[in-house]
């Protein structure tokens, strides 16, 4: 059973889980970050020790959840000196073996994106679990499923396909909102009204292929629109060459163009 947790970060990651143990009654006993006033702040919300050098992060509790930037992950783990505790990472990308130093290590993996200034509800939210041994992952299943009732038991290859997904579903299509809210800002219109179709848009990938939900003039291979909106982007290289090859991918994705 994990009832005491050590957080190390202080980021959106850390602190949306570190709130969520919290509200199911697991002790957070220190917050780790290299930068002092954000160990401070959150580990005021979290009723936590401040922590800001790894040396004095203490060996007091069950589980220690790595939850900062991917590049500084191993570098972190190896300062860690901690032994017959449960350690884990919550990354998409890197790979199990890089906590081996650990005799209990895992992956602790929300496929959701986070910003500290949203609230989010994560019971819905999937966790992508792996462990190096059975009693390890039990453990991490068992505590994630109080988290959340979409626990999934993955490893790390499979994990790797999922995150490369999920930066094409998630922040790949929030870089072309951005694009188009430049769009309407140039003619001081209000990124309010594409609202309405970008929700409707993924409560269409709710029930249904997004491929076979593809809508737009690339999809119906309407050239003469598509030439007028490159004209219309003259001012942006940029946005017309996205335009452009994202236009021939979904052409050549569809019958039209068998």
């Amino acid at each position: 059973m994990i009832k005491t947790i050590t957080l190390i970060g202080s980021g959106n990651v850390a602190t949306h889980l570190g709130k969520a143990f919290l509200n199911q009654g697991v002790e957070i006993n220190q917050v780790y970050s290299y930068n002092k006033d954000n160990a401070f702040e959150l580990a005021n919300q979290l009723n936590a020790m401040p922590c800001d050098e790894i040396k004095f992060i203490s060996d007091e509790s069950d589980a220690y959840f790595i939850c900062i930037k991917d590049d500084y992950i191993e570098d972190i783990a190896q300062q860690l000196s901690v032994k017959n505790k449960i350690v884990v990472h919550t990354s998409g990308s890197v790979p199990l073996q890089i906590l081996n130093q650990f005799e209990n290590h895992g992956i602790f993996y929300p496929l959701q994106t986070f910003s500290k200034e949203k609230d989010l509800d994560l019971t819905t939210v999937p966790f992508c679990i792996e462990a190096n041994n059975k009693k390890t992952k039990h453990a991490l299943l068992e505590f994630a499923k109080t988290l959340s009732n979409n626990v999934h038991e993955i490893d790390s290859e499979q994990r790797k396909k999922i995150h490369l997904a999920a930066v094409f579903a998630c922040n790949f299509s929030n870089y072309m909102y951005s694009i188009a809210e430049d769009i309407l800002r140039q003619e001081h219109l209000n990124f309010e009204m594409l609202k309405p179709l970008i929700l409707e848009t993924a409560k269409k990938t709710q029930e249904n292929s997004p491929k076979a939900m593809q809508t737009g003039p690339a999809i119906r291979n309407d050239q003469e629109v598509i030439k007028e909106h490159i004209e219309l982007l003259n001012d942006s290289k940029k946005h017309q060459e996205i335009y452009q090859l994202i236009s021939h991918a979904i052409l050549n994705s569809s019958d039209i163009s068998k």
